[in-house]
């Protein structure tokens, strides 16, 4: 696939997202106004900012959810990263990400576009930019919490009770997608 084609997957994820908030809703015109002005809106090397891909990974109980230690952040948050040429879509790279970092082999993605957040962020590029980032669902296959393989993307990873996160300057954010996650059926 092609950047071009993660770009208009984002456009369409954005076009059909069902903004629960005024707020969330202005932010999806902000990001479908970013992607207008930047073609190469989903390369990682588009230092303007780029789209990023993220998954909140639930048990199927929906009693737990997976979180890594982001070791750039120093915070807990949901699996996620840059898309790849490689990815078809948007939601394709949201679930590389989430068997990447999980080491989960057997997860089923909502393919709907669950929240969207942007944040300023110095990564890999080496200079600040702003990652747009577009989260989604999944729900990882097994009874209880499947084992989890750390990679070498976390400081740690593990299975959060969904009413006891870790307190954190992201857990705001991160209440607000398990929040989300959880009440869509």
């Amino acid at each position: 696939m092609t950047f071009a084609s993660l770009h208009a997957s984002a456009i369409d994820v954005l076009a059909r997202f069902d903004a629960r908030t005024d707020a969330d809703d202005a932010l999806r015109h902000t990001v479908l106004a970013f992607l207008d002005a930047q073609p190469n809106a989903c390369a990682r090397a588009n230092v303007p900012g780029h789209i990023t891909a993220s998954v909140v990974i639930l048990n199927e109980a929906r009693t737990h959810v997976v979180l890594t230690h982001h070791p750039r952040v120093g915070e807990w948050l949901q699996l996620g990263g840059h898309c790849e040429d490689a990815d078809s879509t948007v939601a394709a790279a949201a679930l590389r990400e989430g068997h990447e970092e999980s080491g989960l082999a057997d997860l089923v993605l909502d393919a709907d576009l669950l929240t969207l957040h942007t944040h300023p962020i110095r990564c890999s590029l080496g200079v600040p930019t702003r990652h747009l980032d577009l989260r989604f669902r999944a729900f990882a296959v097994g009874a209880g919490t499947p084992e989890l393989a750390i990679s070498d993307e976390s400081n740690d990873l593990r299975w959060w009770p969904v009413d006891a996160l870790p307190e954190s300057a992201e857990h705001t954010t991160v209440a607000h997608q398990v929040r989300a996650a959880l009440a869509r059926d």
